[in-house]
């Protein structure tokens, strides 16, 4: 592909041949959704293997996960307490060490509720079971695992992260899980000897959560290596901004601007503008530091995944302020300085390209700025084309033809935050009308089966390198593979706080995909 020539001389020349120069298809699915015969609730770390099976089997060679980091009592995985430490409920428990030899955990497995007849993760209750199970597992076998020298190697590459986090949690639980900002205030503002003094006073706590790390890297990093033996991708999702409430703010102050709150400024979709209620960044202050606290979270991912989404990667060129006591609208992009834009957004990314060999993908929908996709495409970072919304929006508003995509970009149907395409259709008949026009199809207020393929083809025959849908996208063509209420299949709806969101279970379980040969006939007919 003449096009894609410059990429072995760009600045990412070095991850695209990890990955190699070629069309790539694959799924998105978030790990919570997943259920096997061996999972508690929720997705495991160890269903992953199955699923990299089975995408090998069908063809696809690339699954894109959200954030798996620790969220504590928040189920949006973009709300994590730790830019690095693993959420402990995606442990695969049936498959921890000598699990299966202890009579006691043995039985007490066999009582644990695996919730395969709900339609959504139920999170407290998953993390009330697999916690008392694991408090026990750590009293049988944490001495025996502590003294390994797995665990001395974990702890020593940890070294950046883990203890700060450690008693980030102590002192959390300490004050009923409350914000660090309502501490007393000998304990708000962190240093090395107060760290140390406070995990000295609760050793056992602090074995804990450093044993429960362990667990989880060792699980993540065996699943990518069956990945890499089987020849599939296992991109992460690394959200630009943290939060708030989280033991990299505590820890590091003085990368963090308290005062500002980033956002979103009004436009098409939303007329108020958004605000997320993360801090924003001390660049400068980042920088003097060599972006070191980039470069390590970039490093720990690099264990775990062969490609990485960069959740709002325009941040990283200017960032939408909204100073704490004032609204969405009468924020400010920051650095405010335009022609600064580029050159800040490529002096980090650059920083974050030499940290590891992981192809990063940008998500780089909404307003962005044409100098900065520009940036992207020098650089060799793929952006997004969700395709209902490639359109020419500047001039006849026509949808673009998929064959026009760039084809250093990735094509969708759908993300995450969107509606399926069912959805889509049925509660946007003004824009669906206009795609059915497009396509020269005849409109129907329900998506046929055979349109809903046709979009699904078209997005594994567009110009990009990259074609990842979700998987309930090609579950929706097989009869019996979706839930009946097709609201049912929705993963999150931004601005609204429900316990919907976040709670998408598959309707089918792993061992269940292997038996649909339709659906594996579906996929390979679609990206051949």
């Amino acid at each position: 592909m003449k096009e894609t020539s410059y990429l072995a001389h760009s600045p990412t020349a070095r991850q695209w041949a990890q990955v190699a120069i070629q069309p790539h298809h694959g799924i998105a699915i978030p790990l919570f959704s997943l259920h096997s015969a061996h999972s508690y609730g929720i997705g495991e770390f160890t269903d992953l293997p199955l699923l990299i099976d089975w995408c090998a089997s069908v063809g696809f060679d690339v699954i894109q996960l959200l954030p798996l980091n620790d969220t504590e009592m928040e189920i949006s995985p973009y709300s994590a307490i730790s830019a690095f430490a693993l959420n402990p409920m995606f442990l695969g428990i049936a498959s921890l060490p000598y699990v299966q030899d202890h009579p006691f955990l043995r039985e007490e497995l066999k009582a644990l509720p695996q919730f395969s007849d709900v339609h959504f993760v139920n999170y407290l209750r998953v993390r009330e079971h697999k916690e008392r199970f694991l408090r026990h597992y750590f009293q049988f076998f944490g001495p025996q695992l502590l003294k390994s020298k797995a665990f001395d190697h974990f702890v020593h590459r940890s070294r950046f992260w883990l203890k700060g986090y450690a008693a980030f949690k102590i002192l959390k639980k300490r004050h009923q899980w409350l914000s660090w900002e309502t501490w007393p205030e000998e304990e708000r503002v962190p240093t090395p000897n107060l760290i140390s003094s406070w995990v000295t006073q609760e050793p056992q706590e602090l074995d804990w959560y450093y044993f429960l790390q362990f667990l989880c890297d060792q699980q993540l990093e065996a699943a990518k290596t069956h990945a890499s033996l089987q020849k599939v991708l296992l991109m992460g999702d690394i959200p630009i901004l943290v939060n708030r409430d989280s033991a990299d703010v505590w820890l590091n102050r003085e990368l963090f601007d308290l005062e500002f709150s980033a956002g979103a400024p009004p436009d098409l979709f939303n007329e108020k503008g958004q605000n997320w209620g993360f801090p924003i960044y001390r660049w400068k202050t980042m920088s003097d530091q060599n972006d070191q606290w980039w470069v390590e979270r970039i490093r720990c991912a690099s264990r775990y995944y062969h490609m990485y989404r960069i959740d709002h990667i325009v941040g990283f060129f200017r960032l939408w302020s909204i100073p704490l006591t004032l609204s969405e609208k009468q924020g400010h992009f920051i650095p405010q300085d335009e022609t600064t834009w580029i050159e800040q957004g490529q002096r980090i990314l650059l920083k974050m390209l030499q940290a590891s060999d992981m192809l990063p993908i940008g998500e780089d929908l909404g307003i962005v700025p044409h100098e900065v996709k520009a940036c992207l495409n020098a650089l060799g970072i793929c952006g997004t084309r969700v395709m209902r919304w490639e359109r020419k929006w500047e001039t006849s508003r026509a949808f673009i033809h998929p064959q026009d995509y760039p084809v250093v970009s990735m094509t969708t149907v759908s993300t995450h935050d969107t509606e399926t395409l069912q959805q889509w259709w049925r509660d946007n008949p003004i824009e669906a009308q206009l795609f059915a026009q497009y396509k020269g199809w005849l409109y129907h207020p329900i998506l046929s089966r055979e349109y809903h393929r046709e979009i699904l083809w078209d997005s594994h025959h567009s110009a990009s390198l990259f074609h990842i849908n979700p998987l309930q996208e090609y579950l929706a063509l097989i009869p019996g593979l979706s839930w009946p209420n097709p609201d049912d299949e929705r993963i999150n709806i931004p601005g609204l706080v429900s316990d919907r969101n976040w709670s998408y279970r598959l309707n089918p379980s792993l061992e269940q995909l292997f038996q649909k040969n339709t659906l594996e006939h579906l996929i390979r007919e679609l990206i051949k």
